[in-house]
């Protein structure tokens, strides 16, 4: 049985690591805490898309007794491993991701430019503040070429299911 032991490990290693690095981008003083305001944005950098009561639930877990403005990373990992050992909060599957970014995608580029990602994001569906579409690109945007490459931002954002 050391084997399904192994992979179980393996599996948590992984995950472990996904949240380690999403965190990491938001970490801007680099001390393992972030701003509670940007763990929305890191939760659904991995995938899982909570309702707004369901994301208070977990800050509600998360954050300090007397708290601070900021969540650090030892409280937010193990509850955030739960939350994507659990497949919480539906994650998106990557190839319905993927379709969406190509309907937006009308020339088959591959890539859409910031401006209109930013003009659907913050005008349709559940909008987008104009800071998170900021955090969103500040990840997903290609410094070379200033566009998303969507594939690219797809399979960052996505957990592989396929286990």
């Amino acid at each position: 049985m050391a084997d399904d032991k192994d992979s179980a490990e393996a599996i948590v290693s992984d995950v472990h690591k996904k949240i380690s690095e999403a965190f990491d981008v938001f970490d801007h003083g680099f001390n393992k805490t972030v701003d509670v305001r940007e763990i929305g944005t890191i939760i659904r950098s991995l995938g899982c898309f909570p309702t707004e009561g369901e994301l208070h639930d977990v800050i509600a877990e998360i954050e300090e007794e007397e708290p601070t403005g900021y969540v650090r990373f030892e409280k937010f990992l193990p509850t955030m491993t739960k939350v994507l050992m659990e497949r919480r909060f539906r994650p998106i599957p990557e190839d319905l991701l993927l379709q969406a970014f190509e309907v937006l995608d009308q020339q088959k580029n591959g890539y859409l430019e910031p401006e209109k990602l930013t003009k659907y994001m913050t005008q349709e569906g559940e909008p987008f503040t104009q800071e998170e579409m900021d955090e969103m690109l500040s990840a997903a945007r290609d410094p070379d070429k200033d566009v998303v490459f969507y594939k690219d931002f797809v399979s960052m954002m996505t957990v592989d299911d396929n286990r």
